[in-house]
């Protein structure tokens, strides 16, 4: 790839992410006779691992409830790599914040995770109390994952995720129900909105270790 051609795609990234109009940025270049690069290839590569990651969080989420709710035969398979995300998310931040902090982010999330499959168990027997209970556990893991992130991260304003975690849950728990009631249009409906609430999050999470580093991008 040239070096124009690398600016160039630099460029449309940057306006895909940050939504300004093209035209716009095109005249004020002419204007000021350059183009400068608003994102580097380093913060290229983060966000795209690292929307990568939550997105697998969703699609294997969304693999596990469909595979237990059925009863199929991959159940433990899926949950096994459904596990491993966890793990993987915890290893990405590690770079940055050290290893306990990427094995405590790990911890978090994989109890995020089995606490998500208990709650499937107790709905699939109609068990209602225990959904209940378990959601109140499942808020709470939220809550401590929001806090967690934020103690490491300024850029991470800890009512703000805790927002996006309750959304997160929320359309998890929509997926669920709509399964449930084998409401197809409704199934995928929550699995695309929560497919587009993750990668926002995932954004979120990238900007911040970006302004937090920024000499190691």
């Amino acid at each position: 790839m040239t070096p124009l051609l690398r600016k160039a795609t630099l460029l449309m990234i940057c306006l895909a992410l940050f939504g300004v109009p093209v035209m716009a940025v095109a005249k004020e270049a002419q204007r000021n006779g350059q183009q400068q690069e608003c994102i580097k290839p380093k913060e290229v590569k983060l966000q795209g691992d690292m929307r990568k990651l939550w997105v697998d969080h969703m699609i294997w989420t969304r693999g596990y409830l469909i595979s237990a709710l059925a009863g199929l035969e991959d159940q433990e398979k899926v949950l096994a790599r459904l596990l491993q995300n966890q793990v993987d998310i915890g290893n990405a931040i590690k770079p940055y914040y050290g290893e306990e902090a990427g094995k405590k982010l790990a911890e978090l999330l994989t109890e995020h995770i089995v606490i998500a499959g208990k709650i499937i168990d107790a709905a699939k027997k109609g068990d209602q109390a225990t959904v209940e209970k378990l959601n109140k556990e499942w808020f709470r893991n939220a809550d401590d994952i929001a806090k967690f992130l934020s103690s490491a991260n300024p850029n991470w304003p800890e009512k703000d995720l805790k927002e996006m975690m309750y959304t997160h849950l929320k359309l998890l728990s929509d997926n669920l129900q709509a399964r449930l009631k084998k409401d197809w249009d409704a199934d995928i409906a929550a699995f695309d909105k929560g497919e587009e609430h993750i990668i926002a999050m995932a954004d979120v999470l990238t900007a911040g270790i970006i302004k937090q580093f920024p000499n190691q991008f």
